[in-house]
């Protein structure tokens, strides 16, 4: 059974997380770079965490500024412009629940992107690096997948 066109071709991506501090933003970021016109792209997390260095770093590589973004909660992001979303896509399990929970009463597609935290990561700067490099790789890769039909689509 195909998926309904609203899932293949979203106007407005919610990317989330459980800190809205590493994962959710590297995703939002790096989809808005393919569609800077085509789609509406947001994070969040369940949680408001600090925005991670290491995030920051790994994104400058690839000539992406994430520097002034600020975690936000599912929450603030539905007090401040409401959960207007056609597709949410959560990369973390506490995400997924609450994104499942929200939309008992919104109308917009859940997508689970099970995303390794890297900040679980040990060793030095350079091996801890390498772990955000392989997750926004990973992020890239299924962004790509996911999303080459919509650019397609729009292009």
């Amino acid at each position: 059974m195909e998926a309904p066109p609203r899932a293949r071709n979203p106007q407005a991506v919610l990317f989330a997380c459980g800190l809205n501090s590493v994962r959710s933003p590297m995703a939002a970021s790096l989809l808005q770079q393919m569609f800077p016109q085509g789609l509406y792209v947001k994070s969040a997390g369940v949680k408001k965490g600090e925005l991670d260095p290491f995030a920051v770093a790994v994104m400058a590589e690839l000539g992406q500024d994430i520097s002034s973004h600020k975690p936000i909660t599912f929450e603030e992001l539905e007090d401040w412009e409401g959960l207007n979303f056609d597709l949410i896509i959560t990369l973390s399990p506490e995400a997924h629940h609450k994104a499942l929970e929200l939309t008992r009463t919104h109308a917009a597609d859940v997508e689970y992107w099970p995303t390794p935290d890297p900040t679980d990561a040990e060793g030095n700067r350079e091996q801890k690096l390498a772990a955000y490099r392989d997750v926004c790789d990973g992020l890239l890769m299924r962004i790509r997948r996911r999303f080459a039909k919509a650019g397609a689509a729009s292009g």
